[in-house]
């Protein structure tokens, strides 16, 4: 075995970036955003073979998001006493577990065998992101750890392309499900649902053979520990000791309550833009309304790509400040205005997506100095996560009360909750005397 190319520093960065771990670690971040995108395939295929309500629709989101939270803090603790690779390798593990459950569910034709299946799979993400996101930021020199964060999120972008891809042409046909199957008998109805179901299983019949080159890809190469030095005479810290750490620092618990917010206008308006399409234009069907969502995560990776280079010009807080207001704006756009450019506002709105989860994330763990308590404080990040387990609920609800256009409302409030979040933030960089560019 050849001598590591870098130096671990007392902190748990490196001297310099390992690029093969570097990519290998951003790619996982492509992995799990194909499982989330497919879920808003996933939403509007189970809304029409299930005759759901949305709020009902929503509980996709809430499996998905639901496993993230209860599984985090676990996750934080397997990291905290093996290591961020073995992490990663029981997240891929269980990812793919939850990927091989699809095949039962569909044959079963249940909504709570599906969700079930969604839920195990993000049991294996959830271990993924909380050792990934982390990892990213400490594969390098500490002063580009937002920078760095930020380019392996961009993977999340093109995770997002490629399963609306798969959704799109091995899921969805050229017809509309749900106004085919009102045209049919019960029976005929069933049959033709356990059909569409059955289509659900072929993206992940791809995700799995990926998911295994993965494993053995992580098992063979050396990775660094990522873990802070402890001196002889000093004890890493007990999850109790963490938690009385965290109590006394405000700043990091805004950060993960704007990152619980960011999550429900995230996760709220890419659930719903395909059925906000649907509801107001009822002419159009899946396999054209995927197009949307397509379009969506392409802006969503221009936007990403564009903010990686503002934020290696700029302050952080200036850019997300703006880039929060006027995603605000475009929200609330979608929600009043009754034509197709609400449609397109509902997908321009992912240009300001891009960066807002990767630098809350990474802004809100530099908070924590002490980094022995770095893993419990990534876990509580990543369990905000459940913001898009709950809002897109609400927003269902709200949508089942008066209509999905005027759902979208809820998102707009707690975008403008998270640029007040931004604002204040730059205000304490001001106060300071942070380096503004």
């Amino acid at each position: 075995m050849n001598k590591a190319k870098w130096v671990e520093q007392p902190d748990g960065y490196l001297d310099k970036t390992p690029i093969i771990q570097f990519i290998l670690v951003t790619i996982l971040f492509a992995l799990w955003a194909i499982a989330a995108s497919l879920n808003d395939i996933l939403i509007t295929q189970f809304k029409a073979v299930f005759s759901l309500s949305d709020f009902a629709t929503a509980f996709v989101q809430s499996a998905f998001y639901g496993g993230y939270f209860i599984i985090a803090i676990p996750a934080s603790i397997f990291i905290k006493k093996n290591s961020y690779k073995l992490g990663i390798i029981a997240g891929l593990a269980a990812f793919s577990l939850g990927c091989f459950l699809f095949f039962p569910a569909s044959r079963l034709v249940t909504y709570q065998v599906f969700l079930f299946a969604i839920f195990v799979e993000a049991i294996g993400l959830s271990f993924l992101e909380t050792s990934a996101n982390a990892y990213s930021s400490l594969l390098g020199p500490r002063k580009s750890a937002t920078v760095r964060l930020n380019i392996s999120q961009t993977m999340n972008a093109v995770g997002d392309i490629i399963g609306i891809l798969l959704g799109k042409y091995l899921i969805f046909t050229d017809g509309n499900l749900k106004e085919e199957m009102a045209h049919m008998s019960r029976q005929a109805a069933e049959q033709y649902g356990q059909q569409a179901l059955s289509r659900t299983l072929a993206p992940y019949k791809y995700v799995l053979i990926v998911l295994v080159i993965m494993i053995i890809l992580f098992a063979i190469t050396k990775f660094p520990s990522g873990k802070p030095q402890i001196k002889e005479n000093e004890k890493g810290a007990t999850f109790g000791e963490t938690i009385k750490y965290l109590l006394h620092r405000d700043r990091y618990w805004k950060g993960v309550g704007a990152q619980f917010l960011y999550m429900g206008v995230q996760t709220g308006v890419w659930s719903f833009t395909m059925r906000l399409a649907l509801d107001m234009f009822p002419h159009f069907n899946e396999r054209f309304v995927a197009n949307f969502m397509l379009y969506s995560y392409i802006c969503f990776f221009i936007g990403r790509f564009v903010a990686s280079y503002l934020l290696s010009r700029y302050s952080e807080t200036t850019v997300l400040s703006i880039y929060s207001l006027i995603g605000t704006l475009m929200i609330l756009y979608i929600t009043f205005v009754p034509n197709i450019t609400a449609i397109y506002a509902a997908v321009g709105v992912s240009l300001v997506f891009g960066p807002c989860w990767p630098t809350i994330f990474a802004r809100t763990l530099e908070i924590v100095d002490d980094k022995r308590h770095t893993e419990t404080a990534s876990a509580f990040i990543v369990m905000a996560i459940v913001g898009g387990a709950i809002l897109p609920m609400f927003q269902g609800l709200l949508s089942d009360f008066t209509n999905m256009q005027f759902s979208f409302l809820l998102p707009t409030i707690e975008m403008a909750i998270v640029f007040l979040y931004f604002l204040g933030e730059h205000k304490f960089d001001k106060e300071n005397n942070i380096k503004e560019s």
